[in-house]
């Protein structure tokens, strides 16, 4: 059969197959965009279900905090995976995934089009990708210990150095460099999870990554589903105002509160819910606060070091202080600690923000997942009903109508890309670049790196060094 026939055949085979895939819509976009809004909204037009992929918002509990949408505001729509796992467990990529295959299963059995929602893209990827960190662990153990004996005896020895080596960011540094330049150094699971696989099968991460990533990434033939990917967004200045807005409404609704319920004195931050955003910024107000008013009113101390008093009435007494603290016009030092602590919050939550359009962006720029995006920058500007309908619901409607009347190509299969455009790929993933002008700042990738030169910031500071007529290099890679 000549080249051209062989790859119609293939390409035909391809659409072939994506027809017998179930067809699932997945709605992305950054915090403070109108995801789960527009979710809802599109059950006047589809019997829809949703599937929640937000990694806070899973958790039983901090329902202020983590902004779930309340039963009275779902109209009705079932909404999965919406504070059902306790806030005292790690819900992994590989749970989702797990949990959302089989109600993805239920949801097509009553006919009804599953919708996933959140702006956790990890949990995206895990569930619409057959690659995850777990299952290569397990292919490999597979190849290692199936096919190459002797390395087994290797992965041991390897396992008793890196088991006494207490499992340390410089212990990573040392074996693969290019993988500690890709995660924060108090990482501790990803340090784990790296040394484990080093130990185990003698593999470096980053180059198991690497070839991983360009095998498996954007290849339609690998998806588990028919994919259309909607994007709410918006413009930066628009959402940090909304941002800032929804943490002062946040503080009103009861967000003090929630914290203050579930405050303990060095509480562990790496797990279940007190990952979110807005539990860690308030341990120093919550820490000077509790014990100040405490020792004000000589009350006994909880000797589980929550430092909390064990009196219930004066846990009432102190919630609704915090209440009086924070409505105050009177700067006193517990309201100057308090207000440093929800400037943090919306600190982090618009860098929380840059981050998931940064990812979004590299799903649909570098690995072909042809996101539609949705502006909302003018219903958010305006707060217009009428906007929203007209400029996101309207568009978002239509577009999945023509998904599921007719077949689209979703996602660019890497076999059309030749070696050199995959080295690019693999190169950008896991180039580190330091911007000496904004103080040795770290960005991950030439994409991440596009992008802060492009900031207003980053262009300021340039321009003041300009000025100053002091030479700085804007960046170093390795």
């Amino acid at each position: 059969m000549e080249e051209g026939g062989a790859e119609s055949s293939r390409g035909a085979a391809h659409e072939k197959d994506k027809e017998k895939k179930p067809k699932v819509v997945v709605i992305m976009g950054p915090t403070g965009s109108g995801k789960s809004k527009l979710a809802i909204d599109l059950a006047s037009h589809f019997p829809i279900e949703v599937i929640n992929a937000d990694s806070m918002q899973v958790y039983n509990g901090l329902d202020v905090l983590t902004n779930k949408v309340p039963p009275h505001h779902q109209n009705g729509v079932p909404h999965h995976l919406l504070g059902t796992v306790s806030p005292n467990v790690e819900f992994t990529a590989k749970d989702f995934r797990d949990s959302a295959v089989p109600l993805i299963n239920d949801i097509l059995s009553r006919n009804c089009l599953p919708v996933i929602v959140g702006g956790t893209n990890y949990y995206i990827q895990a569930l619409v990708s057959p690659f995850l960190f777990d299952d290569a662990v397990e292919d490999m153990d597979e190849i290692f210990l199936g096919d190459h004996p002797e390395v087994g005896q290797q992965q041991s020895e390897l396992a008793f150095e890196v088991d006494n080596s207490r499992y340390s960011y410089d212990d990573l540094k040392v074996i693969d460099p290019i993988a500690a330049n890709r995660i924060h150094p108090n990482d501790h699971r990803k340090i784990n999870q790296y040394l484990n696989m080093y130990a185990q099968h003698g593999v470096l991460p980053s180059k198991h990554f690497q070839e991983m990533a360009a095998k498996n990434w954007g290849r339609v033939d690998n998806f588990r589903y028919n994919c259309f990917f909607l994007c709410v967004d918006a413009s930066l200045p628009v959402l940090d105002r909304f941002v800032d807005q929804r943490v002062d409404s946040m503080i009103d609704a009861g967000l003090l509160d929630e914290v203050y319920d579930i405050f303990t004195h060095n509480a562990d931050y790496t797990r279940g819910f007190r990952q979110a955003i807005g539990v860690r910024e308030f341990e120093s107000f919550l820490s000077f606060y509790i014990t100040e008013a405490s020792d004000e009113a000589n009350h006994l101390i909880d000797t589980s070091m929550s430092l909390k008093p064990v009196d219930l009435a004066a846990d009432k007494i102190l919630k609704e202080n915090m209440r009086v603290i924070s409505d105050s016009f009177i700067d006193t030092q517990p309201k100057a600690v308090l207000k440093e602590a929800i400037e943090k919050v919306k600190l982090n939550t618009r860098r929380l923000v840059r981050r998931q359009k940064r990812r979004i962006n590299r799903l649909d720029t570098m690995f072909g997942w042809n996101i539609h995006s949705l502006d909302a920058t003018e219903s958010i500007l305006c707060k217009s009903d009428a906007t929203w309908a007209a400029e996101v619901v309207g568009p978002a409607a239509e577009l999945i109508r023509s998904f599921l009347n007719q077949e689209v190509a979703l996602v660019t299969n890497l076999d059309t890309l030749n070696s050199s455009e995959i080295n690019m790929i693999q190169r950008d993933l896991w180039t580190r670049y330091t911007c000496e002008a904004c103080g040795d700042k770290i960005l991950r990738g030439a994409h991440e790196w596009e992008q802060h030169k492009q900031g207003r910031v980053h262009r300021k500071r340039i321009s003041r060094l300009k000025k100053g007529r002091k030479y700085f290099p804007e960046q170093r890679s390795s």
